[in-house]
């Protein structure tokens, strides 16, 4: 119990009928863009915790964590029934190393994520420290449906404070739109679509990648990289793609 403490539920935002965002008063540690804190729920007595990305930015005073409902899971479902002034506990503590200041410099920056992984993504370019490091940012969304494209405001919001300098890249796997891309990033990678898309090739000199999400885009688009000449980025052989299961 020691390092847990009582946290007040600001706001609760539903995007879907399973994912939410829960926005949460309390007083932790501080933390770095791209690391994550621990939520718990008291449960048959004990405190039942996971580990969830921080979607606000450092300097944010209300700490926000993007969710979705993981069906017969033993804390998310109670999660999405919090409401405005619930309690919820929430770690003192904050953990992750998938932060800027384990990539090495670069002139690109992209960032792949799957899913509800999109939320240390959005901590990072809230804050300034990237913009100031690299000229183009190129944020890769994959989702199943289009509807799960969310934080449509906050993205065009990077857009408009740094014009020509960002793009965001959707992916839709089981529906067709006219707007994402078709598939999984992997292939795209491969056939070089995405470098197409984006206007900018994948390159050892100038490119730095982050990816997040489910294992399987995490081994097979680190893969399809490192075809394109990336490595992986470790602290003792600095290299270009940096990872973190987000399951």
């Amino acid at each position: 119990m020691s390092n847990w403490t009582e946290g007040k539920v600001v706001r609760n935002r539903y995007w879907t009928d399973v994912l939410y965002s829960l926005h949460i008063e309390a007083d932790i540690d501080p933390f770095i863009a791209g690391q994550y804190g621990r939520l718990g729920l008291n449960i048959d007595d004990q405190i039942v915790g996971r580990p969830y990305s921080f979607v606000n930015a450092p300097h944010e005073n209300i700490f926000e964590f993007y969710s979705i409902t993981v069906e017969n899971g033993p804390l998310s479902p109670r999660l999405r029934t919090l409401r405005a002034s619930d309690s919820v506990w929430i770690d003192k503590r904050v953990n992750g190393f998938f932060t800027l200041n384990e990539v090495p410099d670069g002139r690109d920056m992209w960032m792949f994520a799957t899913g509800t992984a999109l939320g240390p993504f959005l901590s990072i370019l809230k804050s300034d420290e990237v913009w100031q490091r690299f000229e183009n940012i190129v944020l890769v969304h994959a989702v199943r449906f289009a509807r799960e494209l969310t934080y449509q405001d906050t993205i065009r919001t990077f857009k408009d404070t740094h014009p020509g300098r960002f793009q965001m890249i959707p992916f839709v796997s089981r529906e067709n739109t006219d707007f994402a891309l078709p598939g999984r990033i992997p292939a795209t990678i491969q056939s070089g679509r995405l470098e197409e898309k984006a206007g900018i090739e994948f390159d050892p000199v100038y490119s730095q990648t982050m990816l997040c999400g489910n294992p399987d885009m995490l081994l097979d688009t680190r893969d399809a990289l490192k075809a394109k000449g990336l490595r992986k980025n470790l602290r003792r052989s600095p290299g270009q793609i940096t990872t973190e299961s987000y399951w």
